[in-house]
């Protein structure tokens, strides 16, 4: 009877022991941690309602990158005008202004609905500043199929117009963020506009509350959007740039 006891625990301990060592070493995969509130940003031009949120052009950029005779270092720019507005075929065309030419309120963010979620934006692509103005007025003019720029004029005319519109915004499984799918309307060296539908991605930048000084308080927060697109598909045939260009969008907006 003593030596059944003595095999039953031997028997228990050892398949405890062979539990213990094929468990144990695991490593457990959890996936993303993704965390998002039910911030609702939506746009407004009426100063001092901080219920409207207002795009900082200022300081916002859109920038451009691809690699130099599609094997070297990067070529990098950004464009000097662009805004947040729906440009129309009929509003497609050159404003006698020096200050945004369109109301920048063609967007709205929800940040645990992004079905709700939508933005309209375009560049003058004859603004494009390389810190070089021998290419900017030069050869990055030729080589683009644009126009020179107009003292005074704000040219959202094609082929001076390059523009977006979203289609869908959609969770991003793996991260904080969302995927976007897209219009990309560019003219580029073509006999006229093409539409392409592409994806990207958009990355928000929670709300916070800022003060400067003896200032009054406001709030900001930021999006930031990064796609890609094949420039040959626009007839740009340029031999200084790759096939590929990457643009980052970065838009900061506050409530004052």
């Amino acid at each position: 009877m003593k030596i059944k006891i003595l095999f039953y625990l031997a028997l228990f301990s050892s398949m405890g022991f062979y539990w213990a060592c094929t468990h144990d070493d695991q490593v457990v995969d959890t996936g993303p941690k993704i965390t998002r509130g039910t911030r609702v940003h939506l746009p407004g031009l009426t100063a001092g309602d901080s219920t409207q949120w207002k795009f900082d052009k200022a300081h916002s950029s859109v920038l451009w990158q691809t690699s130099y005779v599609g094997a070297a270092g990067l070529l990098t720019g950004r464009f000097n005008q662009f805004g947040l507005a729906d440009v129309t075929d009929a509003k497609a065309i050159e404003y006698n202004v020096t200050v945004q030419p369109l109301s920048d309120t063609s967007w709205a963010f929800y940040e645990n609905e992004p079905y709700k979620s939508f933005f309209n934006g375009y560049v003058q692509i004859n603004t494009s500043n390389t810190g070089e103005p021998g290419r900017d007025t030069g050869c990055n003019v030729a080589g683009m199929g644009t126009v020179k720029i107009k003292n005074g004029v704000q040219n959202l005319a094609y082929p001076n117009l390059a523009k977006i519109k979203s289609k869908s915004i959609v969770f991003d499984p793996t991260s904080n963020d969302y995927i976007v799918t897209f219009d990309l309307t560019y003219q580029g060296k073509l006999a006229a506009p093409l539409t392409k539908t592409l994806t990207g991605k958009l990355k928000y930048v929670p709300q916070q509350r800022v003060q400067f000084g003896t200032s009054a308080a406001y709030s900001v927060f930021g999006l930031q959007f990064t796609f890609q697109f094949n420039c040959r598909d626009f007839g740009i045939v340029s031999t200084s740039v790759a096939d590929i260009i990457q643009i980052t969008c970065n838009a900061n907006y506050n409530n004052k």
